[in-house]
């Protein structure tokens, strides 16, 4: 690449030699491959700037030129952009800045059902992504995005930052588990909390400094309200799948990788318990695209109580459940237990000193190399072209997972999924589960 040529260019003939059966190229950023230095600093863009998608956006920021951001509520991004003193361009529409700005890294905070829209649309514009977690609100939209990483080689980091931080806690829980100690058949009880109840609420016309069509997306078009938005959106199936998905694909994540799930998922689900609170039947039947959206309560929806068992191609087994927020992994010779808070149980009372020195060793080859904060991890892969710590595919086994007991619940039966044909065995409900419709513009073009 000269140094005239743009990351744009370069994918769009990255992208003719794979449509043609060959390998597509690493890709680098708009800078000359030969001269990024290990002091540049790569151009940042965020979208989605308010709340999570400010403390990622500014992390970003401090590695970075923050050169533009965009978010549906101008307040937010005015707020975001006062730090960077006249350097951060204000967008309404994402597309807009992705089309005018030089961009190298696009931070992506906003609401689960934008995610893979937003994310596919930045690679397939040669940008690196950071995206925060939950990746997607269904199945198909794994296999997609997935699909975009493979064919554009760009470098993408999911917000899963229990891999790399917090005190290298569920590193050393992973650790453990995969080495024996805690038996050879595993169980994890993955623990996340409900969901929160509530309504029927009130509608309204939307605040002016807020794009109410924008911000709904892909999503069924429907009045606003203000519990739709801000930190509610977690509790309608419209914009993600409660507790399920999002603490859920936390500890889910950390236990498929300590249970060596992380490359296959999961292949088996049973609901044991759950409550939906405008009930599963309309609730389901929704989501399977035979009542409209515009038809329900104007409620949280997602399940507010569960506990679904799921198994995985190994025969370890991992219990996705609405109590406190903990992962406990447990064999027939131990039992160790994780959360941000701590690492606890007789085999880490018992480890020893020369135990400690093995542990800390063993986390550095799991990690690849001393383990670093997530967004140091992310731009560090930036330039190095290899996929970071918490890569698209392992997170798609892990949201995939929790989007299958959602499955699960919904359908108030066991499902069987098959990771090589990603889809459900013999379940025709289930598989249209997978997806949902989707409003033009905003389907995924691959």
């Amino acid at each position: 690449m000269s140094n005239q040529s743009t990351r744009r260019d370069f994918i769009k003939t990255t992208a003719g030699l794979a449509a043609g059966g060959l390998a597509a190229p690493y890709i680098w950023t708009n800078r000359s491959a030969h001269a990024l230095e290990a002091n540049d600093r790569l151009n940042v863009a965020v979208i989605g700037p308010g709340g999570r998608g400010a403390g990622i956006g500014h992390q970003a920021g401090s590695r970075g030129n923050m050169v533009a951001c965009a978010d549906v509520h101008r307040g937010n991004a005015e707020r975001f952009a006062n730090r960077y003193d006249g350097r951060c361009t204000i967008y309404n529409d994402y597309r807009e800045m992705l089309d005018k700005e030089d961009i190298d890294v696009v931070v992506c905070g906003t609401p689960d059902h934008s995610h893979t829209k937003i994310s596919v649309d930045a690679m397939q514009a040669g940008k690196d992504v950071y995206c925060e977690k939950p990746l997607t609100l269904t199945i198909e939209e794994s296999q997609q995005i997935c699909e975009v990483v493979k064919a554009t080689n760009c470098v993408f980091q999911v917000g899963t930052q229990q891999r790399t931080e917090n005190h290298r806690r569920f590193l050393k829980a992973v650790v453990i588990a995969r080495s024996g100690r805690l038996g050879d058949k595993l169980h994890a009880l993955s623990s996340v909390g409900g969901a929160t109840s509530g309504g029927p609420f009130p509608t309204e016309e939307p605040p002016e400094e807020l794009d109410w069509d924008l911000w709904l997306g892909p999503a069924p078009k429907v009045p606003f309200s203000p519990n739709r938005i801000g930190w509610n959106f977690r509790w309608w199936f419209e914009y993600s799948g409660g507790q399920v998905t999002d603490w859920g694909v936390h500890h889910t994540d950390i236990a498929l990788w300590a249970l060596n799930g992380d490359q296959t998922g999961v292949v088996e689900a049973t609901p044991v318990e759950s409550n939906f609170p405008l009930g599963r039947e309309l609730t389901r039947d929704t989501l399977l695209g035979e009542n409209p959206f515009q038809d329900l309560p104007v409620s949280y929806n997602v399940a507010n109580r569960f506990k679904v068992d799921m198994k995985l191609a190994n025969g370890n087994e991992i219990t996705l459940y609405s109590g406190t927020n903990e992962l406990i992994i447990s064999g027939d010779q131990g039992r160790i237990r994780v959360n941000r808070g701590g690492l606890t149980g007789r085999p880490i009372e018992e480890l020893t000193e020369e135990d400690k020195v093995w542990l800390d060793e063993e986390v550095v080859k799991l990690y690849g190399g001393e383990p670093r904060s997530h967004m140091d991890n992310f731009f560090a892969c930036c330039r190095s072209r290899e996929q970071p710590i918490s890569d698209v595919f392992t997170h798609a086994h892990s949201v995939n997972a929790c989007h299958i007991a959602n499955i699960a619940m919904l359908l108030d039966r066991p499902v069987r999924f098959d990771p090589d044909q990603y889809d459900f065995v013999g379940d025709e409900q289930a598989s249209r589960l997978m997806s949902r419709e989707v409003r033009d513009p905003w389907k995924v073009t691959l």
